[in-house]
């Protein structure tokens, strides 16, 4: 990672209206807004040109959706998406700030788009099976990869961190902390967004009857959600899960009010507290 710059023109003069960004130094250009500001969007020359774009809601239980599209005019296509696509409620569109991608470039970048968004899997996905991956010459395939470094980075920075990895950089993998319980045993690291449980961690199924209502309407919002599956006697993690405090994240595997700074502790017994906050 290095040091970037990224300039954000609001044309309508509104924060929570039509956005325009961009990575000063690099080709792509962006344009988000929200779907109730369409005819605002129409409004700029970019929302015409040939890119792809990614619309954004909630899915099924409520886990972000997203579909990943491209188009010769995007904005034709969009007009259709607003007929028959009712989930999404904002939208980014990225093309080239000279307009000098081809249909093959886009429909190469929606393929690759869509693959890392699986891979990362934090954003359940509206496209269907996908289709295959265009033919590029090698040299354009290594231009277009840089330019979706560059939509990974301007996506991320306006809210949605669709191909970021949830376990952050190596730095941040290597520090693991655990938490044990009776059958409980899980491990988590701390990224720029929180608390990370990672997936095959186990958590107690009996909640204790002094557990408070805050810990228990979580723990049985991950149940629902089919992140906590039980596992014979014990729930299991089945993905990474991010929490907003140590405490939640240590009150969700204990099935019991805890105070995570002192739960969770490395792998020579130091506390998160004493490594982290003294």
């Amino acid at each position: 990672m290095k040091p970037q710059t990224i300039q954000i023109f609001l044309p309508e003069g509104s924060p929570t209206s039509v956005k325009e960004a961009e990575l000063t130094n690099r080709l792509i250009n962006t344009i988000w807004f929200p779907r109730t500001a369409m005819d605002k969007a129409a409004k700029r020359e970019i929302s015409q040109y040939t890119g792809v774009y990614f619309l954004f809601g909630d899915g099924h239980q409520g886990k972000p959706q997203v579909y990943i599209g491209e188009g010769e005019n995007c904005w034709m296509r969009l007009r259709l998406h607003n007929r028959n696509k009712d989930f999404w409620t904002h939208c980014v569109i990225c093309v080239a700030k000279t307009n000098e991608f081809t249909k093959t470039d886009v429909k190469f970048l929606e393929h690759y788009c869509l693959d890392k968004a699986l891979k990362a899997g934090r954003y359940a996905t509206d496209n269907g099976t996908g289709s295959l991956e265009p033919s590029v010459s090698e040299s354009r395939k290594y231009d277009l990869l840089d330019h979706f470094d560059t939509i990974k980075i301007l996506l991320a920075t306006l809210g949605y961190p669709l191909f970021e990895d949830k376990r952050g950089d190596k730095a941040q993998q290597r520090k693991v902390f655990f938490c044990k319980g009776k059958q409980a045993e899980a491990k988590c690291i701390v990224t720029d967004e929180g608390y990370l449980v990672l997936a095959g961690s186990t958590a107690n199924i009996e909640n204790t009857k002094t557990i408070g209502t805050g810990p228990k309407a979580l723990r049985a919002e991950l149940i629902e959600k089919e992140v906590l599956v039980q596992k014979g006697d014990v729930f299991e993690f089945t993905s990474d899960q991010l929490f907003k405090s140590p405490s939640a994240a240590s009150s969700s595997v204990l099935g019991r009010s805890s105070n995570g700074w002192a739960e969770w502790k490395d792998k020579s017994g130091k506390t998160m507290d004493t490594l982290l906050r003294q």
